[in-house]
Parts: structure tokens; sequence; C-alpha cells
């Protein structure tokens, strides 16, 4: 054991009531779950105005000798700074969306987010993993060619919309996890950087890992790991694929959905991608991470519980506690 936790991110999940997840989760062999703020898993207005509500959620997953460290709310998150369509419509609470006039829906989803930082207080965790949206997410490759000022412009949209969020963090003593992912903020190293520098390198920001999202890219995902380990609050391990060999469609996906024949890449659960893991919990260690290793399990040519299961049963193969002497210490003389 390496001392981290094994945690199963529930996003994936919500279409299952929190109860029996847990009770599938302790049986499969994880330490703990990252809890997602959609379906019944967590609700943050509850958890901030109802008395007793965290601790029933924190004493239900106890009850199946599962620890809590994290939550995550990614929907909410994406419609901060995004231009709203009918797509958002889909993945938020009638209470962010209500009359669906963008700006309104972007004020809702900003001080929901802000919500999010005290309702994790008072479930007794350090992060709120997430998502930012972005006004700019289109000009990552662009024609006609836009100026220089728009993504200027973009994330100072950014910075204005999220620093009073970043406020909110600061006082409940919370870390907000940005997982670097494309259509947000930032997707790669460099986009990194910059939403740093934005946000005037302000301690509540930080990064939500996750290698499955830079490896595609062709990023250095070891290399991101070795930048940015003081801003790294969360980690998911997820596994991805990717061709060697010319596909019928790239990076871009050529609109067709998972698991397509004709993708060049795709995610996978752990061990059946690319993603050397091995590197990961090294770097990781060498950065002196210790929070959970978060299990976000996707692949679409997969069984989920089967899946789910088997990602926990490698990961665990994989950690080891890192070492707190040299090798070869022992033929020093005395």
């Amino acid at each position: 054991m390496s001392g981290r936790p094994i945690t199963l991110f529930t996003g994936q999940w919500a279409d299952m009531p929190l109860a029996t997840l847990a009770e599938k989760a302790a049986v499969w062999g994880y330490d703990g779950l990252e809890l997602a703020c959609w379906g019944d898993h967590f609700d943050v207005v509850r958890a901030t105005e109802e008395d007793g509500y965290a601790a029933g959620q924190r004493d239900l997953l106890a009850s199946h000798g599962l620890e809590v460290q994290a939550i995550s709310n990614h929907l909410v998150g994406q419609a901060v700074c995004d231009p709203i369509d009918a797509r958002h419509q889909l993945i938020l609470p009638e209470r962010v969306w209500g009359d669906g006039d963008p700006e309104g829906v972007r004020r809702r989803a900003a001080a929901e987010m802000s919500r999010s930082a005290g309702a994790a207080a008072a479930l007794g965790v350090p992060v709120v993993n997430g998502f930012t949206g972005s006004s700019i997410w289109a000009a990552a490759y662009a024609f006609p060619p836009h100026p220089p000022h728009l993504v200027d412009a973009g994330f100072a949209d950014f910075a204005d919309r999220w620093n009073p969020i970043l406020d909110a963090f600061d006082v409940a003593g919370v870390k907000f996890a940005l997982e670097v992912h494309p259509t947000e903020i930032a997707f790669d190293a460099s986009s990194a950087a910059r939403a740093i520098e934005a946000v005037d390198s302000r301690g509540a920001f930080g990064f939500n890992y996750d290698p499955s999202h830079l490896a595609y890219q062709g990023v250095d995902y070891i290399g991101f790991i070795l930048e940015f380990g003081d801003r790294i609050h969360h980690a998911h391990m997820k596994d991805v694929w990717w061709s060697d060999t010319p596909r019928r469609s790239g990076v871009f996906g050529g609109h067709l959905d998972f698991g397509h024949a004709d993708r060049g890449w795709d995610f996978r659960s752990i061990g059946r991608g690319r993603v050397d893991f091995q590197e990961i919990l090294r770097a990781l260690d060498r950065v002196g991470y210790g929070g959970p290793l978060s299990i976000e399990w996707e692949d679409s040519g997969m069984d989920r519980e089967h899946g789910a299961q088997e990602a926990c049963e490698r990961l665990r193969a994989l950690t080891f506690p890192p070492s707190a002497t040299a090798f070869d210490a022992a033929f020093s003389a005395d």
C-alpha cells in the first residue's frame, strides 16, 4: 500500500443510488468514494442548509467501510464561463438553469460553485473537483484567425468569474481543483500555466490531475505532475488508448461517439490503454502528493461493474509506499 486511498469517482454511476453503489464499491475493494454533486450522491444545497445531511452521507459511506476526501461539481462548474446553449439544460439543476438566459445561468452557476465550497467544508473534505467552462474553447483551433486580444479576454473573463468563487473557497478553507480537460480554460500544460497566472497564482486554485485527457493530445503527462506538483490537489486515475497508425479520425474525434471503431483514441479501463501509471505514481510521490487515487472509470467496450473491480485491483497492485532512504544507504560507513 502506498498510504493513498483508492477511491471511485461516482459521476459515471449517478444513475445508481448511493447506498447501492457504496455496497458494491466496498465489495470491489475501494477505500472510499469521490462524491459527484448530482444524482442522490451529494446535494450542495442540502449540505449547506439541512442539519445532519452531510454527516448522514458520510455515515452512509462509513457503514460500508468507505471514506470520502473530495466532492466533484463538474456539471455546474462548466456553466460558469461557457457560452450557454440547450446542451447545458440537460446537465444543470433547474435552480441553475432557471429561464435559460445565458448570463443568468452563468451567474447562478457561479453562486452554486461558491456554495460548493461550504458544502465540502460541511462534509469535512478539503477539495472540490470540477470544470470551469471556457468562453474561448472554440478559439483553440480557429478560422478565421482570431486576434490575440480574444484569448486575453477569455482568460480575463475566467478570472473575473472565478475570483469571487475562489474567495468563497478561501473562506471555507477548501481548494478548487480544475480537471484539466478539453473545453475548459486549461486543457494542457501551457493553458494551465496561463490559468494560474490569470488568477494571480492564488492558493485556492489548483488541479485535479487526469492523465487520460493529456496523453492522447501528446502532452507530457509526467512533466505536468513535475511542473504543477504543488497545485495538484486531487488525482483521477483513468487510462486512454490512442493509435500510432493513421486512422479515419484523429485527436478531434471525427464527431464519432466514444467506442466507435474509427476513432483514433478512446478512454479505457486501467491497464487496457497506454498510460504509464507506474511512472505517474512515482512522479506523484516525487512531488509529495498524498491525496487519494480516484478511479474515474470509463470504457465503452467493457461492463462497468467488471471494469470498476478490475481497475481497483490493477491500481492496487501498482501502488507501493515511497522510500524514506536511499536503497544503497546500507553500504555507507558509520
